[in-house]
C-alpha cells in the first residue's frame, strides 16, 4: 500500500509562487507515474500535471509555462512549482501515482488511472 502526503499550500498574493510537495511511501516510487489534480470549489476535480517514471512530463495547457511538476526519488518525492499564481488557482490540490508503466509519451489525464492519492492540500490566492 502506497501512502501519500501533500504539503507546501497555503495562502499567496496574487503574482506569489508555492512549491508543493507530495511525499510518497514505498520502495518502488521510481517506477511510479505520478501527477497533481487540483479541485476548486463548486468544480469538478481537474488535471494539472504528470510526471512518468522517466521523468517525462505532461501538462495541462491553460498552466503550461506557469507550473513544473519534477520528482526526486532518492527522496521519495513529487513537486509542483507553482509561478505567477492566480485567484482561479485556487483550490484543493491532490498528488496522485500509479504502479501502471505507460508506453513513453503516454500519459494518463483521468482521476481513474490513478491508484493512489494523497489527502488534498490548499492552496488560496488572494487578489
Amino acid at each position: 500500500q502506497v501512502q501519500l502526503v501533500e504539503s507546501g499550500g497555503g495562502l499567496v498574493q496574487a503574482g506569489g509562487s508555492l512549491r508543493l510537495s507530495c511525499a510518497a511511501s514505498g520502495r518502488t516510487f521510481s517506477a511510479y507515474t505520478m501527477a497533481w489534480f487540483r479541485q476548486a470549489p463548486g468544480k469538478e476535480r481537474e488535471f494539472v500535471a504528470t510526471i512518468s517514471w522517466s521523468a517525462g512530463t505532461y501538462y495541462v495547457d491553460s498552466l503550461q509555462g506557469r507550473f513544473t511538476i519534477s520528482r526526486d526519488n532518492a527522496k521519495n518525492t513529487v513537486y509542483l512549482q507553482m509561478n505567477s499564481l492566480k485567484a482561479d488557482d485556487t483550490a484543493v490540490y491532490y498528488c496522485a501515482g500509479t504502479s501502471i508503466i505507460y508506453a513513453a509519451a503516454v500519459y494518463p489525464t483521468r482521476g481513474d488511472q490513478y491508484d493512489y492519492w494523497g489527502q488534498g492540500t490548499q492552496v488560496t490566492v488572494s487578489s
